[in-house]
């Protein structure tokens, strides 16, 4: 008989290298099966992280539900103005005065705590191109996914017009893209100016006091653009012509990734009302109008919050939701369920009624 080294081929041999083949392939596939798994919570892991570094504003596309981002809190540095802090955490004037309505706008003090409102509800219109809410001051920018992208949404603190130019409302598109623009007063300018006794000049060429700032997004209506500004402090209030004025660093990020013909729907939603998960939320801001908060409103927020037949229902908390349709806070808030009252408890019964229902019973 021929050896093989110290392997013996016989029957008994044979038995245990089948036995030890069976669970080297078991061992094999073991192995290998959490590899995969591994390697799939890494992707998930890095995907995350990926989402952890994009710009502030920056957020995946929910697959399903409306709520996006989170509120969280920052400690002022010295010297810094509670407008500085807005603008590096990607918020406007309003949105940061509603927050810390105890904080000094000037000076809020190094070490004091500054509310980020970084929740926001998706408008309620498709999702494409740009939307801009006129009533919440925010642009919603939703780039096209490339390959093996995840869609994304943007969101941009803007500032609109002031009373007697209000911005426009409506469906429109990109016309142009111009960089470093020269601004042409039109004849409101030049009739306030008149009016004070100057005189207004014909163009304003590009530089620091050029009120488009360094990029300009026309749109197909006539006089109207997305702009930066000379004055960023004014993002987040009813502040210009009606044109669309962001912070210089965010119309310069969509600038060149907006093509020309991109869909921009204007509108005025002062209530927005979603989903995450089971929950459903609600978001009011102040109308630009005068409105009360009656039937209507109500109506138009319960229809927000409308389900498929096959998904479940939720009770919702009216009560609360009159509460904030009548004090609108711009915070997403939760329409948890009202809490059951709690019953009311026994009345104990003297001694003498005990022996009473006793003596009864017998």
């Amino acid at each position: 008989m021929r050896h093989y080294g110290t392997v013996r081929v016989n029957g008994r041999t044979s038995r245990r290298l089948a036995w030890l083949s069976l669970f080297v392939c078991i061992l094999a596939i073991t192995l290998l099966t959490g590899t995969a798994w591994s390697q799939e919570e890494v992707s998930a892991a890095d995907e995350a992280e990926a989402a952890d570094e994009w710009p502030k504003g920056h957020y995946p596309l929910p697959e399903q539900g409306d709520v996006i981002g989170e509120d969280y809190i920052v400690e002022a540095r010295s010297e810094e103005t509670l407008l500085d802090i807005a603008r590096e955490h990607n918020v406007g004037y309003q949105e940061i005065r509603r927050a810390n309505p105890d904080v000094s706008v000037w000076l809020p003090g190094e070490g004091t705590e500054v509310v980020i409102p970084g929740r926001f509800i998706l408008p309620p219109v498709e999702r494409e191109g740009i939307v801009i809410n006129v009533a919440e001051l925010r642009l919603y920018y939703y780039p096209p996914a490339g390959e093996g992208e995840s869609p994304r949404v943007e969101t941009y603190p803007i500032g609109i017009g002031r009373e007697g130019f209000d911005t426009p409302l409506g469906k429109t598109k990109t016309t142009m893209n111009l960089k470093d623009p020269a601004w042409y007063p039109p004849r409101s300018v030049r009739e306030e100016a008149a009016a004070r006794g100057e005189e207004a000049p014909a163009v304003v060429p590009p530089g620091p006091d050029n009120p488009l700032g360094s990029h300009a997004i026309l749109l197909d209506i006539p006089g109207y653009l997305i702009h930066g500004t000379n004055k960023p402090d004014g993002i987040g209030m009813r502040a210009s012509r009606g044109c669309i004025r962001m912070f210089p660093e965010d119309v310069a990020s969509i600038f060149e990734r907006v093509p020309v013909g991109t869909q921009v729907h204007l509108i005025n939603q002062p209530i927005k009302a979603g989903w995450d998960g089971d929950m459903p939320y609600v978001q009011v801001y102040e109308a630009l109008e005068e409105q009360e908060a009656g039937m209507a409103a109500l109506m138009e927020t319960l229809a927000l919050l409308e389900r498929n037949a096959d998904e479940p229902s939720t009770p919702l908390n009216y009560e609360l939701l009159r509460e904030l349709l009548e004090n609108p806070s711009g915070e997403v808030i939760a329409l948890t369920p009202a809490p059951e009252p709690e019953p009311e408890p026994e009345e104990e019964h003297s001694e003498k009624e005990s022996l009473l229902w006793e003596e009864l019973a017998v």
